[in-house]
């Protein structure tokens, strides 16, 4: 496996740091998760549960072992420093500064471990004027700018399901641990990461945020239409909607013949995508009365045949029955040894040589703690008595 002996600490919980170590966790690293003694991360306790299990915890902390550490205790944060000690990398997703009243701050955990790699997702930062504010995702969806060029031109500003600044920050900070853990081994020194769901998100607007750098002129929403090609969207079949995406000149003209529009090739009110994008209401008129005429399985085969994007709008249930999604395993099945087949998405990032496997089920509770702690030295008398001084 790629990371393979990478020991990382995790002390994150939720999403967005979940998220992270999971992608460390997949690679091959091996990740130890870091719970509270009494009821760890609280998503265990959400979404559905399949066997008395969360499928929430189980699809973001699946490669992992689990232990659990009062670090409210001496004891537990003397652990928690010897668990350092061995470690590569820690990561946490707690509040600015609460690392450093626990007593490891970066300059603490360096003198641990003058290499390790730290990384901190939160929401708005280390420092600014925002740093002691609490963030969730949705938080993060409204002041990134993501949720006010989304939604129908007349509508609400909109926000997206998925809660994709935790994921996106969750992302950028394995991207960041990566290219940290490359700098150690040709420097020998440790660094420390950090993202932000905010900052995250906002470095997500990509063209929308460098056209207002060009013009000063505010993105508008556009709904399902292209905030710069047209057209560009979803069109009516006899049986639904389809989602076209000719977006170039080439394109658009594969497109014409396709639906046999070839007398529009040269009305010069469409002449180009500027024209098309003003006169969006009439090249889309065009374009549906046409595609009405057809079902959504004829225009996918005969269009994506000419080589142009297009696909369904397809449900949840019928993404996973989508051969190509099939073919690309983005639903597997975790054999729990103790709650049964537990089924959890897949991996995104495909490797040639040495894919990512499952090679830990998601760990029960504190499932791991005699493990890890006789890999300390402890014995299973000095175990004990830790568990019943609920120190684990």
């Amino acid at each position: 496996m790629q990371l393979e002996g990478i020991r990382v600490i995790d002390l994150t919980r939720i999403l967005s740091g979940p998220f992270c170590t999971m992608f460390l966790a997949d690679m091959g690293a091996e990740v130890i998760k870091i719970e509270g003694p009494n009821d760890g991360d609280p998503i265990r306790k959400q979404g559905d549960a399949k066997n008395g299990f969360s499928l929430y915890f189980a699809s973001f902390n699946r490669n992992k072992r689990s232990i659990t550490l009062n670090l409210r205790d001496p004891e537990g944060k003397q652990i928690l420093t010897e668990l350092l000690a061995t470690a590569d990398v820690v990561v946490n997703n707690y509040r600015p500064g609460v690392m450093d009243k626990m007593g490891f701050g970066r300059e603490a955990l360096t003198r641990i471990k003058p290499d390790l790699v730290s990384c901190n997702v939160t929401g708005f930062g280390l420092n600014g004027p925002y740093v002691d504010r609490p963030s969730f995702d949705f938080i993060a969806q409204a002041m990134s700018g993501f949720m006010s060029v989304n939604g129908e031109p007349d509508g609400a500003p909109m926000r997206a399901a998925p809660p994709i600044s935790d994921l996106i920050a969750g992302a950028y900070a394995a991207m960041g641990i990566l290219a940290a853990l490359v700098r150690r081994s040709r420097t020998a020194k440790g660094e420390e990461v950090t993202t932000a769901l905010t900052d995250s998100l906002t470095s997500m607007m990509a063209f929308l945020a460098t056209n207002y750098f060009a013009t000063g002129k505010l993105p508008v929403r556009t709904g399902n239409d292209h905030a710069l090609a047209s057209p560009y969207g979803l069109f009516e079949a006899s049986n639904g909607q389809v989602a076209i995406a000719p977006s170039n000149d080439s394109f658009y003209f594969k497109l014409l013949s396709v639906l046999g529009l070839d007398h529009l090739r040269d009305c010069p009110e469409l002449a180009d995508n500027t024209l098309r994008f003003a006169n969006r209401k009439r090249i889309n008129g065009e374009i549906n009365a046409v595609t009405r005429t057809q079902t959504i399985e004829h225009w996918i085969h005969v269009i994506n045949e000419a080589g142009i994007p297009c696909g369904r709008v397809m449900n949840i249930q019928e993404v996973f029955d989508d051969p190509q999604t099939q073919h690309q395993q983005m639903r597997i099945t975790i054999d729990h040894p103790r709650h049964g087949p537990l089924d959890v998405l897949g991996f995104p990032i495909k490797f040639s040589d040495e894919p990512c496997i499952v090679h830990r089920p998601p760990p029960d509770l504190g499932q791991d703690n005699e493990a890890v702690l006789s890999e300390l030295g402890y014995s299973l008398e000095r175990i004990q008595q830790l568990k019943a001084n609920n120190v684990i």
